[in-house]
């Protein structure tokens, strides 16, 4: 949640605001959820479905204690940056937040994110931080290389997309515009199988039925596409008549798993995965490497600008070719084995286990000799490989949106590499992250990188030079 500059006025407790209630007000901002940040009676509102300057009637939502939720259900003055979007349903399902944003008001937006967090958390020397202009895509679409979507009956019928922002009903997604072309024809074929030969798919209300979630992963540089089906029990009915379909229509389907996640779990994935046909893996290709990928093993949603965004990462520590890298949250290697022929050795590490096979499988494969991955917190395995008298010359960090443990950035501070990048999916944890980190590191600068158009996710990348 994006809050407002210190000086902004909030003063909640004069003012009655209830459920349902409308009133026009004028936006000022938007925050880091695309909505829109404006006033009423001095009372901050977040709203959504507006853009900065547009002039609303808003309807409440939520009330909280500092602040209160709306959206905007009329337009009176309506902003130069909006368009048409190119899908109908982008204001129902989440992932399409910013389809109706000009792509160049996207691209400012998403480097004032940046500028935003920075003015709330003002870690050390903030004001004068460099922050490059968002590197963005030529053609902002068809990104996704991988659909990740619920299955549920309506109407009689199987549909699979996306939920409704804040709510269980499951939007059919027949198109998406964000999707790689392969990944939804595959997805609307599987969705077309399972309709018939009428296998059960869950049911939310009583935790039956066989199929939760499908997903579909395609690769960019290779022919390969994976096909997860996620299911409530380790009986698949039909199994083999699904198989037997997705081999005679979809041959571009080179690996079929099945990952059990039994009952109303809110996480996706259970712990257990098994192969159904085809291949374990898929293999995507960047950089001049190959990787292996697992079905639960990470990788970017937009293949199109990884190798942009890792080009970045990795002209910014400035390797000689005989430094010692850390590579935390590693994934499956997609950073630190493009490193390994700049660098004397490469360790890594992840909590995922596949993840960490992968990596070091892919180290195998590519004939990569220094490199190595290991199972665990970064958090964790950095402070006893310190102890172990391990001395990082340089560490590049890519961590999930909850940004950097304390226990990490303890012993990021205390080994204090010269070489240091930050690779951050969160501009709010990012500046976070900054406040302790700048007592020792000068950011040199922050790069945005639009790895999710339509979206308000930024990327960003930061150079740190030791004080």
């Amino acid at each position: 949640m994006a809050y407002p500059r210190n000086n902004y006025r909030n003063d909640f407790d004069d003012v009655d605001v209830e459920v349902g209630q409308q009133f026009k007000m004028t936006i000022k901002r938007m925050g880091i959820n695309g909505e829109g940040i404006g006033f009423y009676e001095h009372k901050l509102v977040f709203v959504t479905g507006a853009f900065t300057d547009e002039k609303v009637v808003a309807e409440v939502t939520k009330v909280y204690p500092n602040y209160i939720k709306a959206k905007a259900v009329k337009i009176n003055r309506v902003s130069e940056d909006r368009v048409e979007p190119r899908d109908s349903y982008a204001g129902n399902v989440g992932g399409f937040e910013l389809e109706s944003l000009s792509y160049p008001a996207q691209l400012r937006f998403k480097r004032d994110l940046i500028k935003q967090a920075l003015e709330k958390f003002q870690p050390q020397g903030y004001q004068k931080m460099k922050i490059r202009s968002t590197m963005g895509m030529e053609e902002p679409y068809e990104y996704r290389n991988k659909a990740q979507f619920p299955v549920r009956m309506q109407d009689g019928k199987v549909i699979a997309g996306l939920f409704k922002e804040g709510s269980h009903d499951l939007v059919d997604l027949p198109t998406c515009s964000v999707q790689y072309p392969a990944t939804m024809k595959v997805m609307r074929k599987i969705v077309e199988f399972i309709d018939e030969l009428e296998i059960p798919v869950f049911n939310e209300e009583n935790n039956s039925g066989i199929i939760k979630t499908v997903i579909v992963r395609a690769a960019l540089n290779t022919e390969d596409v994976q096909v997860v089906f996620v299911t409530n029990t380790p009986k698949f009915v039909k199994k083999g008549f699904m198989l037997k379909k997705i081999m005679l229509e979809l041959p571009e389907v080179t690996s079929v798993m099945q990952n059990i996640n039994p009952g109303d779990s809110p996480l996706i994935w259970g712990d257990k995965t098994v192969h159904l046909a085809g291949k374990d893996t898929i293999v995507e290709k960047i950089k001049g490497l190959s990787f292996e990928l697992s079905a639960r093993a990470f990788l970017q949603l937009n293949s199109i600008m990884l190798p942009r965004l890792y080009e970045v990462a990795i002209s910014a520590l400035e390797l000689t070719g005989n430094e010692k890298i850390v590579d935390a949250y590693s994934g499956v290697g997609t950073i630190g084995l493009p490193l390994a022929k700049h660098a004397d050795e490469i360790r890594g590490m992840d909590i995922i286990p596949e993840a960490v096979e992968d990596a070091n499988h892919n180290a195998i494969i590519n004939k990569i000799r220094n490199a190595y991955y290991e199972v665990g917190k970064a958090e964790d395995l950095l402070p006893e490989w310190l102890e172990e008298g391990f001395k990082p010359d340089a560490i590049i960090v890519d961590p999930p949106r909850t940004g950097l443990d304390d226990k990490l950035i303890d012993a990021i501070l205390k080994s204090a590499p010269e070489k240091f990048v930050y690779v951050s999916c969160n501009p709010s944890t990012l500046a976070a992250d900054l406040v302790p980190l700048t007592r020792k590191y000068k950011v040199e600068w922050i790069q945005p990188i639009d790895m999710m158009p339509q979206t308000p996710r930024c990327e960003a990348v930061v150079k740190f030079t030791k004080k």
